[in-house]
């Protein structure tokens, strides 16, 4: 008998982009349902968009087939048309002069994928889709905190000269 897909809806928040942020994470596998939040008091959104499938990722117990739904194209499209996998290649260049962002949590992505079958789809954002909408609530509920802690990567302004440092989150 097939096991199945889990599906994982994700979204990030970020209010002032940069500032408070937050992540919402619904995972579906036959009847259970989880959800999941999280975010930093300094952070970004495209930050909190990975963060979240990130998350989701983390919280599955053995090595699963994956469906990714995230309103994000950065993220969607990052991962699908392959610019992670040739950033990663490159030395986390995007090219000649510029290096790719959020360079730790793509390395914890990237990590996270290849333990389990993982596709993504991408799903407009505000569109009366039920999970999106409830990780959209949680995502922007937890920025709203007043206890969240640092996202220490962003806040440090850490970059291509921390590679070191980097390739010790994985």
């Amino acid at each position: 008998m097939k096991a199945g897909k889990v599906v994982i809806f994700t979204d990030g928040s970020a209010i002032g982009n940069p500032g408070p942020g937050g992540y919402g994470v619904v995972m579906k596998f036959r009847e259970h349902r989880k959800e999941l939040s999280g975010g930093f008091r300094q952070t970004t959104n495209n930050r909190m968009e990975i963060q979240a499938c990130i998350e989701g990722l983390r919280a599955l117990k053995q090595k699963s087939d994956v469906v990714i739904i995230s309103d994000s194209k950065y993220v969607v499209e990052s991962m699908t048309k392959g610019w992670v996998r040739r950033w990663q290649s490159n030395g986390w260049r995007r090219n000649d002069k510029e290096m790719a962002e959020n360079i730790d949590l793509w390395m914890q992505m990237l990590d996270l994928c290849d333990r389990h079958s993982v596709e993504f789809r991408w799903i407009k954002g505000h569109n009366n889709t039920k999970e999106n909408e409830r990780c959209d609530q949680l995502a922007v509920s937890f920025a709203q905190r007043n206890d969240l802690p640092a996202d220490v990567t962003f806040e440090k302004g850490l970059s291509e000269k921390d590679m070191p440092l980097f390739s010790s989150l994985r």
